[in-house]
């Protein structure tokens, strides 16, 4: 089942949660609503499940008008961060609670719903503890009997709110890994809230990047990380350095680095900033042309699979952070405090740090 949201706001009060939201999810994808708290994206997913009613727009399930639909008709599965799963209940009765709950002539017969629990849980790999309570399970299998429950009911679309939020971090990588496993198999259309930027980029088919009410960019992970729509999105989407400069004729000036910049028109004095990821700074102990920027190491982080450098600038004290592979980080053997020079590649250039040229 396809989503299709239209001109979506949502004021509580005078504060604006969303404001003209349009946005397609396509059928059997998994989506993230990515961004940071008060952005929105919780507020969308509650109106997507019929929690929340939408001031003005449209949302319609595979082209049919579900606006005003009872959250009861939308066939909508919602995964809550928190699980809430009914103590007194075992995983197993948890599990069957929304086949048992439907009205008579609905409900399948109890060997039926017997057998569909035992499957979900063999897919979600709990069928050992069916019979156990919430409070005998860790963190982790609680949010997967809490997706069980979810897809016994068969819902066209899968909500989930952080699902991994209360969970430590080792944890949540092997949760979202499985839920792109999992989800590989249902394909069952589905949405995810997160503020978390790795999560959404390891798991999800397609990103929506969130910012005070509004759609950043939408976009595939790579399209987001690669081809970033605005400097909030950048700074979002992992660590980044700022580099200042100007823009004449055409051309951007960034320290000594001239990069063209056609699409803008022949603008002059503009201000510029560059945006540079820390793996794109290259390091070197000797000046090798004039766009080399004269630094000092700061402070080093070695372990791990790769190595992170804080630098200062000497001409402005500004501080660039830097990863190099180990590799080179062994080649350069640098030490804290010694002199060095760097080159930032790859810059994107945004006209005074708003809009991208």
């Amino acid at each position: 089942m396809s989503i299709d949201i239209r001109d979506v706001n949502k004021k509580f009060g005078t504060f604006e949660a969303l404001r003209n939201v349009s946005l397609t999810v396509p059928s059997g994808e998994l989506v993230a609503l990515l961004g940071p708290s008060g952005s929105g994206k919780t507020t969308l997913l509650r109106i997507i499940a019929g929690l929340e009613s939408p001031d003005g727009g449209k949302i319609h399930f595979s082209g049919e008008d579900a606006t005003n639909l009872h959250v009861r008709e939308r066939q909508v599965g919602f995964v809550f961060q928190h699980y809430a799963l009914f103590r007194h209940l075992t995983v197993f009765d948890n599990v069957a609670f929304g086949l048992n709950v439907k009205p008579r002539k609905e409900r399948p017969a109890k060997g039926a719903i017997r057998e569909k629990v035992l499957e979900l849980l063999r897919l979600v790999q709990l069928e050992q503890l069916a019979d156990r309570y919430p409070s005998q399970l860790s963190g982790g299998q609680r949010q997967r009997v809490a997706l069980a429950r979810a897809l016994a009911v068969e819902p066209k679309v899968l909500l989930l709110d952080e699902p991994f939020g209360a969970l430590d971090a080792k944890v949540r990588l092997e949760l979202r890994r499985w839920l792109r496993r999992l989800h590989d198999e249902i394909h069952v259309t589905s949405v995810f809230v997160t503020h978390d930027q790795e999560e959404a980029l390891e798991v999800a088919d397609r990103i929506v990047v969130m910012n005070e009410g509004r759609v950043e960019q939408m976009g595939t992970p790579e399209e987001v990380y690669d081809n970033p729509a605005s400097p909030f999105v950048y700074n979002f989407l992992g660590n980044v350095n700022l580099f200042h400069g100007r823009i004449d004729g055409g051309e951007a000036r960034i320290d000594n680095i001239s990069i063209e910049v056609p699409d803008f028109g022949s603008g002059d004095n503009i201000p510029a900033v560059a945006y540079v990821r820390p793996y794109d700074i290259e390091i070197y102990r000797s000046r090798r042309n004039h766009e080399d920027i004269e630094s000092v190491v700061r402070h080093i982080q070695g372990a791990g699979a790769v190595a992170r450098l804080e630098l200062e600038r000497l001409d402005t004290r500004e501080l660039i952070d830097a990863e190099l592979t180990r590799e080179r980080y062994r080649e350069l053997a640098l030490r804290v405090g010694e002199a060095v020079y760097i080159r930032p590649r790859n810059l994107r250039v945004f006209a005074g740090g708003d809009y991208q040229i």
